[in-house]
């Protein structure tokens, strides 16, 4: 046992358990099985060249030199990213707590109420400090956020403005550039004008929907934007208000002015900078708009006892359902650093923020004196914690800043911005003023900070009270606050407990030799706009996972800098399109896509500009080539592209796959490969081998970041050679391609910190453990589906019987017994587990994938419960509902009540199983009502009793 070798802690089934389940399999070696289950003529000639596996110790060792490299000065750039003070009792008890990170999305509410409750009190927070009436769970950073807003705006416009294709879109040019070149990214294929301009001077045209404003503006200005608002809603403008989350404190909601919609990020909430992320934007708006609502929402609504539960409510798949039609692409959100923010809040409650949102406009008060007194001029006359200062050269003041590890931000020769924050202190204070001291000649100053100041108007001071909830006023002391996300972490299963199955999920091991940098200062407190020079250890880091994704890929380039899976596809697309137009083929629009693929896909397509065309499947499974040819051939003056998953959504390695693509590019147009299922190409196969041009991967699924409960995700495309010069850019720090597109996510390199965490997993398990990941994680699912044969009919299979890294079982048929795939999901909480994934791609299903990490122990049981869930429906009719599946899940309270009229045992309820004795998980609350949830929307933590229909 060579314990050096991290991929031994990786891989789930150790080499004794092989035999057995090759025997089971009907193999009689892992070759054979890989050799049956992956088409020959798409599989690699040769091994990954990577560099050699590091042991965990070598790893954290190289990460730590790495991390040294990075010069952590003091950081006063602002544009919406500001050091903060991560409470030791959030960091330790969630962000570092594999009970919170290893969780997925909600989707089963029941185990999931904890961080249901945690998003909940985000959203109560957001709507209270926002003045709104309604926000979602979150979305991926404040720029995409606002794209999202000009989106949605967009999508609502009076029926006149649409009649009368009214398409401009006022933008403030007091608005974030990194935010700008997102609108300007999402606006050309939507066919929206952006017009960026004074909004002080704006006429409030009829020829415009809608508008952007910043609050306060980048130049640390607080503008008085009730005016703008009010002339906006008579000329019915729709205004969405991009606003910084602490100043909120003291700021008026923008919601009492009248906004539409209102979106930031809450990364000053106790998250890391982390070189541009993760962070949790955040997006409020009028429940008018509920339906329009990008990403997901919490809701309360009841279980079946009428007692008051938690879920996602209205877009919970909206994706799958709309495809084309989505509101967004976006189907997650940034669920565990919004659980950090809100959890912040709960921290500190309404009297703590006011103490730290006035400490700071203190500060910054006595700061902009003290420059005064030296002789500067100042820019500013109203703001919160940014000021602007004028100077005669400011490459003179960032020589002394530099010199005295300060950054500030230069927006032109003559001006130096300085934004301050919670971490700022006297001795910060007095370093800044030095710095203004030593380039004016003149002696050092000390700042005084004496009581309380206001550089606010008093029109637009806050009076609005916020956070009045019981949850925001109760958990003041670290020992009441680490109980209360005990209790949360006790109500959900995690990885911690059991293996989560999800298909097109890949719920594996999150190791905690990835995760420990992530809590190390030399990751998490650098600016994304800092300097390069002072960025040395992430930018190697960070070209060197590039690197390696792009040789696993079979690519010529990546870019890190989509944060999650659907920005990945909509990037790939979009890169495509630049790519057709710089060869005068702009016109190119086609997008084919399989029926049966991910419901962000044809969402993607559409947000994309592009017109998607669906082909067919066959009986199999399989891509319908003859009419994926027809269609090819039909479109081929306009084809783009074709979204393809591979091995396919329904578990399969299709052998046509190379005829598919070729038929593509015959016909003038580029292959985009949705990189769901790559867990089963590693090593194996890959993209470019395949044929494929483009292709996003979800580095929190096959390249081992957490869901944390239903995000970070990142989705770095990877790219074949005539694609590299489009890769996307940044306007503060320069990406990307020489042609490079607009950005998709606001910092240049995405979700930065949550990189690491990939860059780990290859470092440490290198080409042979990567390979061999595959490998096990096709032994696992084959084995399950022997072993669940004759009890469940499995969907698809290869060619040669074999499924890929997951397959589908037919849960329809036990519809004659009256029960649905949703009764067998619920009854598996039972059973100590999460359901696979239910009704995708195929309605009435469950897709199982057991991931490389599980060890057959653990597939044993899931086995065990699935064969014991067959015998249980064997003996239920349609005619008598009163039975162990429909009345899943059963929780503590119904097994110890007195009462018990059901017609079977509280063993057979709770226990039905030996094993589950040893490791009981309880559902927290009985089966939820998704119905009455959405006819009756709380999204906020108002009891239930108020909203109960008479």
């Amino acid at each position: 046992m060579n314990t050096d070798a991290f991929a031994l802690r990786h891989i789930g089934p150790r080499e004794a358990d092989h035999k057995d389940m090759l025997k089971t399999i009907g193999v009689d070696s892992i070759d054979q099985l890989i050799y049956e289950t992956v088409p020959d003529n798409i599989r690699l000639e040769n091994g990954l060249n990577l560099a050699p596996a590091m042991s965990e110790q070598e790893y954290l060792e190289h990460i730590h030199a790495m991390a040294s490299k990075n010069k952590v000065f003091k950081s006063y750039i602002g544009l919406g990213y500001n050091p903060s003070n991560l409470p030791a009792v959030i960091q330790r008890n969630i962000l570092e707590n594999p009970g919170w990170y290893t969780a997925y999305t909600p989707y089963q509410a029941e185990i999931a109420q904890g961080r249901l409750e945690a998003l909940l009190n985000f959203q109560t927070m957001v709507i209270d400090l926002t003045g709104m009436e309604i926000a979602n769970a979150s979305l991926l950073d404040e720029s995409t956020a606002a794209a999202e807003a000009m989106a949605l705006l967009f999508a609502v416009r009076e029926r006149a403005q649409k009649k009368n294709n009214v398409v401009k879109f006022f933008v403030s040019d007091e608005v974030l550039p990194q935010t700008l070149s997102l609108l300007q990214t999402r606006a050309i294929p939507l066919g929206i004008e952006l017009v960026v301009g004074d909004h002080t001077s704006f006429d409030h045209s009829e020829a415009f929907f809608g508008a952007l404003l910043q609050y306060p503006g980048k130049s640390g200005q607080v503008h008085n934007i009730a005016d703008f608002i009010s002339k906006a809603n008579d000329a019915q403008i729709k205004v969405a208000v991009a606003a910084d989350i602490l100043s909120l404190v003291m700021l008026e909601a923008p919601g009492k002015f009248g906004a539409d919609v209102v979106v930031g990020t809450t990364q000053r909430f106790g998250i890391p900078m982390g070189y541009g992320g993760p962070h949790a934007a955040y997006f409020a708006t009028k429940e008018a708009y509920k339906r329009n609502i990008p990403g997901r929402i919490i809701g309360v609504t009841k279980d079946a006892n009428g007692n008051r539960a938690l879920r996602m409510a209205l877009q919970t798949r909206e994706q799958h359902i709309k495809r084309d039609k989505a509101t967004s692409n976006i189907c997650t959100a940034q669920v565990l650093l919004a659980v950090m923010a809100g959890m912040y809040a709960v921290y500190h409650g309404p009297k703590g923020l006011k103490y730290i949102a006035q400490k700071v406009h203190n500060n910054t008060y006595a700061l902009a004196n003290t420059l005064a007194h030296l002789g500067y001029t100042l820019k500013s006359d109203s703001y919160f914690d940014t000021i602007r200062v004028e100077v005669q050269d400011s490459a003179e003041i960032k020589i002394v800043a530099e010199a005295n590890e300060i950054n500030f931000f230069y927006p032109d020769s003559e001006t130096v911005s300085i934004s301050l924050n919670e971490t700022t202190n006297q001795n910060d204070l007095n370093a800044i003023v030095n710095v203004f001291a030593k380039v004016s000649g003149k002696d050092a100053v000390t700042v005084q900070v004496v009581g309380d100041y206001n550089a606010v108007p008093e029109a637009l001071q806050r009076t609005t009270p916020f956070m009045e909830e019981e949850v925001f006023n109760t958990y003041h002391s670290e020992t009441e606050l680490m109980r209360y996300i005990k209790t949360l972490e006790r109500k959900d299963l995690s990885l911690n407990h059991s293996m989560i199955s999800l298909g097109s999920c890949t719920m594996k091991l999150n190791a905690a030799a990835e995760m420990l940098p992530l809590s190390w200062s030399n990751w998490g407190n650098i600016h994304p706009f800092a300097p390069k020079d002072q960025v040395e250890g992430y930018l190697t880091v960070l070209k060197k996972l590039e690197d390696q994704l792009t040789e696993i890929t079979g690519f010529a380039g990546t870019s890190l800098q989509p944060n999650s899976g659907a920005q990945g596809e909509f990037a790939g697309l979009m890169v495509i399109k630049a790519y057709h137009e710089s060869r005068g083929e702009g016109h190119r629009n086609i997008c084919l896509i399989p029926s049966s693929a991910h419901g962000t896909n044809p969402a993607s397509a559409v947000m994309a500009g592009m017109k998607v065309v669906v082909t067919k499947s066959t009986e199999e499974g399989n891509i319908d080539v003859n009419d994926l040819r027809e269609k090819a051939e039909l479109h081929k003056d306009n084809l783009s592209s074709l979204m393809v998953t591979y091995p396919s959504t329904h578990g399969v390695y299709e052998s046509a796959i190379k005829e598919i693509t070729q038929i593509i590019h015959d016909n003038g147009g580029q292959v985009y490969m949705d990189g769901a299922n790559m867990n089963a190409q590693v090593g194996l196969t890959n993209p470019g081998n395949i044929g494929a041009d483009v292709c996003h991967l979800n580095l929190h699924k096959t390249f081992a970041i957490p869901h944390g409960g239903g995000g970070p995700g990142v989705g770095p495309i990877c790219v074949a050679e005539q694609l590299v010069p489009f890769l996307p850019g940044n306007p503060v720090m320069p990406v990307g391609g020489d042609q490079a597109i607009t950005a998709i996510s606001a910092a240049p390199y995405g979700s930065a910190l949550a990189c690491l965490i990939s860059y780990g997993y290859i470092c440490m398990l290198g080409a042979k453990g990567l390979t061999e990941s595959t490998k096990i994680a096709i032994l696992n699912a084959n084995y399950l589906k022997q072993r669940l044969e004759g009890h469940f009919d499995t969907l698809y299979s290869g060619e040669r019987g074999r499924a890929a890294h997951e397959m589908i079982v037919d849960c329809r048929p036990f519809k004659a017994n009256g029960v649905e795939v949703g009764d067998i999901a619920k009854r598996l909480m039972d059973y100590g587990f999460h359901a696979p994934t239910v009704s995708f791609p195929v309605a009435g299903t469950l897709m199982i994938e057991p991931t490389e990490s599980e060890s057959k122990e653990e597939l044993d049981r899931f086995c065990d419960a699935m064969i014991s869930i067959k015998n249980e429906i064997d003996n239920c009719s349609k005619e008598d509902p009163n039975n162990l599946l429909k009345n899943a899940p059963h929780t503590m309270a119904m097994l110890t009540s007195d009462n018990w009229d059901l017609p079977y045992t509280r063993e057979a309820a709770a226990f039905p199983l030996d094993y589950i004795q040893d490791n009981k998980f309880w559902p927290s609350v009985r089966r939820v009502d998704d119905a009455y949830g959405d006819r009756n929307l709380i999204c906020s933590c108002a009891p239930i009793e108020d909203f109960i229909e008479a």
